[in-house]
């Protein structure tokens, strides 16, 4: 099994995602979080068969409009960015540049 860490941008992305939902209703940040923690924790298992983009394996988050963007070093997950679906794309592409 492998391990999955989160870079400080990784984190900061999840915490943007809380204060999101948050936002929108109480208590939906919170469900919002462990969505996305169900989907990063299923990377033990299934990391490496997603599609590359800017040059790092992306995972389509199962419950809200996110994608997981991670990479593999040995035995362990990389997560590099965890960004909203729904925003521009050049915005997505300049995170990566």
């Amino acid at each position: 099994m492998k391990t999955i860490s989160l870079t400080p941008a990784a984190e900061k992305d999840l915490q943007a995602a809380w204060q999101f939902y948050e936002r929108l209703e109480q208590g939906l940040g919170n469900y919002c979080i462990d969505a996305l923690i169900t989907d990063l924790d299923s990377l033990q298992f299934y990391s490496g068969i997603h599609p590359q983009f800017f040059g790092y394996y992306r995972l389509l988050a199962k419950r809200f409009p996110y994608a997981i963007y991670y990479s593999i070093l040995d035995n362990e997950v990389v997560v590099s960015a965890i960004l909203a679906t729904k925003q521009n794309p050049q915005k997505t592409s300049k995170r990566f540049d």
